[in-house]
């Protein structure tokens, strides 16, 4: 018997390590192409080789050459100007997105797994409604509503994507609230408000920042699905999925058109992905 649980235990050690070093490779190989992503956005203005907005018609639909890297669109404009620019643009989208959907379903998720009772259950009863409902149905005929923009569309997404927050980090601090060390701190007469943002909310971080590093590569999907369809940004901003949009007319005679922006959001959606499993796996390893 003794043998057993010994080599159950060394199971369970290996599998965390392996855990562990799976989540270190995930989390470098994804924050890498984050970074470069991000510093490209950043410095957008200065490497972008020529004016994302210059519209040269006599130029269209050139191939690359040593003045348009990846050649020109329908309108003459620099394909590679507008990818670095769509760089800046869905990741500033994506990241107010995210910061407010945080910014509301953190503190309501933290209120109501905290204090419980009737406050929990309205508050859970409000969440169950808006999981309910199909986030880009809704997300979609608020956009609609409001006018095709990028304003409204991070509106209608932040209206939608905040319950799923709430919701997690509710079941977060049930779990955490529980721990004996929260005990004492309440004992020892730490004030709630410290409790909730100072220690709770402290311990639980690591989770949400996995999840909201995974859930942003759904974002700039769906930033890129409104745009294409026309709800989201709106020409000639360049953006990923207006980049698909204009160029859906060319896909027989020229598909380099979408196939740029197309490869562009599948390698930036899977770095995020990969850097969010990745934290979730370090985290599961513990």
């Amino acid at each position: 018997m003794k043998k057993k649980v010994e080599i159950l235990e060394m199971a369970c050690v290996k599998q965390n390590r392996w855990r562990k070093m799976l989540g270190q490779f995930q989390i470098k190989i994804g924050l890498t192409i984050v970074s470069i992503f991000v510093v490209i956005a950043i410095l957008a203005p200065i490497i972008a080789p020529n004016d994302p907005f210059l519209v040269d018609v006599a130029q269209k639909l050139e191939g690359p050459s040593a003045t348009y890297w990846l050649g020109t669109d329908q309108l003459g404009r620099c394909i590679v100007s507008r990818l670095i620019w769509g760089t800046r643009n869905s990741l500033l989208y994506s990241t107010i997105v995210l910061f407010i959907t945080l910014l509301v379903g953190v503190p309501i998720g933290l209120i109501s797994g905290y204090v419980g009772g009737k406050v929990d259950l309205f508050i859970m009863r409000v969440i169950d409604i808006f999981m309910a409902m199909p986030s880009f149905i809704v997300a979609l005929a608020i956009a609609g509503t409001l006018g095709a923009n990028g304003k409204n569309l991070v509106l209608a997404m932040s209206f939608v994507y905040w319950a799923g927050y709430a919701r997690l980090v509710r079941s977060l601090t049930m779990q955490v609230k529980e721990q004996n060390y929260m005990m004492a701190l309440k004992a020892g007469g730490c004030k709630q408000g410290q409790i909730i943002f100072k220690h709770i909310l402290r311990n639980i971080a690591p989770s949400i920042i996995a999840l909201a590093a995974m859930e942003i590569g759904t974002i700039i999907l769906a930033i890129a699905g409104f745009s294409f369809i026309g709800l989201g940004v709106q020409p000639p901003t360049p953006e990923w999925g207006i980049m698909l949009s204009d160029s859906k007319n060319y896909i027989q005679t020229f598909p380099q058109l979408m196939v740029y922006p197309g490869i562009v959001i599948v390698i930036v959606v899977m770095a995020f992905n990969l850097l969010g499993e990745g934290m979730k796996n370090g985290i599961s390893g513990q």
